[in-house]
């Protein structure tokens, strides 16, 4: 007997023929295979539900009337189902003006962001020049420090703005840039906005993963380095970019430090969403005409309904750029 005819004879047996001819490994391999696969459903449906169950709460009690809150018998589903809740936390939060400047802000110090990461990235994985890796570890500080150890400089840099001492020089008096828009999209610009030093670091995995052959082969038929990286890299890097822009909108879309710090003056839906509970009091105070006293039940409704509201756009751009998101992640690596 061929060895073909051996193998189709062994496949045409049953499983516990097979396994009587193996002396009870397969049994043993089958039975193994089947407990890890539990184990594994066991453990990524505890976490899928770790992670969604809070939202699915929200999302129950987004529904709930104030009575339905305080009864004992609710649990999940609402007796009188209402949407009053998302159109009160809607004007508490004042929507329409908000999303529009959100959107602005976020779109566009997001574009800002990975256009000058993209460049610094690119810089580190490309070049060799002075003090490389001491610049690297200033962007690995920028990562690991957190943004509120430099707040009182940030404030202190921006409340009395020079450029060296040319405008007290001249004018005899500083500028007062706080209160405006401009410091946030400096510091962007300047690579220390929000998260820049994480945008840095992913983008510069990316490039170095990207073989160097390409850009000599550009080199030998006459690109420069801009053309080179114009042309032949920055289309390569569309995945990580798609996925920076993400991280960047969806960061500054929920920010409140920065937000509040430059851009407190301006309506968004991250400071209108911090600031929700209060405007309900003060809501309820400008109907009842008496300064009245929220219950935290209430109060944590219609946060969670105005958290719901302010997330919403940010599932349906995922929905539609994961694609790209799965793939520069899965491509980015940790090669150091």
């Amino acid at each position: 007997m061929t060895n073909a005819e051996a193998l189709v004879s062994y496949k045409k047996m049953s499983f516990w023929e097979r396994n009587k001819l193996s002396g009870g490994y397969l049994l043993k391999k089958k039975a193994l295979e089947r407990a890890v696969s539990i184990v594994r459903f066991i453990l990524l449906f505890g976490m899928c539900f770790m992670i969604l169950q809070p939202i699915f709460n929200k999302i129950s009690v987004s529904f709930m009337t104030e009575q339905d809150l305080y009864n004992p018998i609710v649990i999940s589903i609402p007796v009188h189902p209402t949407t009053a809740n998302y159109r009160l936390a809607a004007e508490l939060m004042n929507f329409k003006t908000a999303v529009v400047n959100s959107l602005l802000i976020s779109i566009t110090i997001a574009l800002l962001q990975i256009a000058m990461c993209t460049l610094v990235g690119y810089g580190f994985a490309r070049f060799n020049f002075p003090l490389k890796k001491f610049w690297f570890a200033c962007v690995l500080l920028v990562i690991l420090i957190p943004p509120q150890t430099i707040a009182s400089s940030l404030h202190l840099h921006f409340r009395y703005f020079d450029i060296l001492g040319l405008c007290k020089l001249i004018t005899g008096a500083t500028i007062n840039l706080r209160g405006s828009k401009l410091p946030y999209y400096l510091m962007s610009a300047g690579c220390m906005g929000l998260k820049n030093g994480l945008y840095i670091y992913m983008i510069r995995q990316y490039f170095r993963n990207i073989p160097g052959d390409l850009e000599e082969a550009a080199y030998v038929d006459g690109c420069g380095t801009l053309k080179t990286f114009l042309v032949i890299m920055l289309p390569q890097a569309k995945p990580i970019l798609t996925s920076c822009f993400l991280f960047a909108f969806v960061w500054q879309w929920t920010d409140g430090f920065y937000s509040r710090m430059f851009l407190g003056s301006t309506k968004l839906v991250s400071t209108g969403l911090s600031r929700i509970v209060d405007s309900l009091g003060a809501y309820i105070q400008r109907i009842n005409g008496v300064k009245t006293t929220i219950s935290i039940a209430y109060s944590n409704c219609i946060l969670a309904t105005g958290t719901l509201i302010i997330i919403v756009p940010l599932i349906v751009i995922y929905l539609f750029a994961q694609r790209a998101f799965v793939e520069s992640i899965s491509s980015t690596g940790i090669k150091m």
